[in-house]
């Protein structure tokens, strides 16, 4: 094909015009040769670029894989040279850097939330107790399964804190309600936690059968999404393990909190109906 070209121009003569107007052969001017090249240039943001596509050995997570080829690429990359990552490596890591701030926003959210329904100041801190434990069993289960703490891995934390703190609201309510009626705190949440056993353990099963198909990978690109399973059920599970045990103790805490420091200040004292008479009816209990 080259040789046709230039025979082409040799034959039909081709002049570009140069300085002064004067026209010169082609031929002339430039030379040809047969290489090999790029039948296109990529550029990004105006530069020259060129992509460099990786996969991640099994059992890595997206996180270290990134430290490691930014490592790499001072070491090698010249100065002059701008490396910087796209696709699912670029949303990792923009992800990773607001993640902490919107966890806290979330929590924040939710206490104001729950702050305002029971009209305390303590007690919406007993309900979102069972967010560490459930947020430790996710991420036990992606350790325990050899999977990477991917995207969707953090979007099931953010899942996670939403189902979870119902275990803690169906006891809390429970208990409140209970002491509105005149019963001591201690008296209170035993009830709470017996009663509400049944539904906390029902809607925590069909939160965790709900999950399971994508814990275990099912379906197309299950695999992408396994992470996420993973952390609902394995957080679902070990909360529904733990809330019984520690969210009974810690409302008592809490309880003992308010009576004997939160309510001596006005703007921190509980005004959810009962809760002085209920403190009024335990004392006796207690000193006998």
């Amino acid at each position: 094909e080259l040789v046709q070209v230039v025979d082409c121009l040799e034959t039909d003569g081709f002049f570009p015009r140069g300085h002064g107007g004067k026209r010169h052969e082609i031929l002339s001017v430039v030379t040809w040769e047969e290489t090999v090249g790029l039948q296109a240039v990529n550029h990004l943001n105006q530069f020259t670029s060129v992509t460099i596509n990786f996969n991640l050995v099994p059992g890595v997570p997206l996180g270290k894989a990134t430290e490691f080829i930014e490592e790499a690429a001072r070491e090698i990359v010249p100065s002059t040279i701008r490396a910087e990552f796209q696709g699912e490596a670029l949303t990792f890591r923009e992800t990773m850097s607001s993640l902490a701030v919107l966890m806290v926003l979330a929590v924040f959210v939710m206490y104001v939330i729950l702050a305002i329904l029971y009209e305390s100041y303590i007690h919406p801190i007993t309900v979102l107790s069972t967010l560490p434990t459930a947020m430790v069993g996710g991420l036990l289960a992606l350790h325990l399964f050899g999977e990477q703490a991917s995207l969707y891995a953090f979007v099931g934390l953010f899942m996670l804190m939403g189902i979870v703190k119902k275990n803690g609201i169906l006891i809390v309510d429970f208990a409140i309600q209970r002491i509105a009626q005149g019963e001591t705190a201690v008296q209170s949440i035993h009830d709470a936690s017996m009663d509400r056993f049944r539904p906390i353990l029902m809607t925590t099963l069909a939160a965790v059968m709900g999950a399971a198909p994508i814990a275990f990978g099912w379906g197309a690109d299950g695999a992408s999404r396994r992470p996420l399973g993973l952390v609902i059920v394995g957080g679902l599970l070990v909360s529904q393990l733990i809330t019984l045990f520690i969210t009974p103790v810690f409302y008592l805490y809490m309880e003992m909190f308010q009576e004997k420091v939160l309510n001596r200040i006005p703007f921190f004292a509980a005004h959810y109906e009962g809760h002085s008479e209920a403190a009024e009816l335990e004392r006796p209990h207690e000193e006998s």
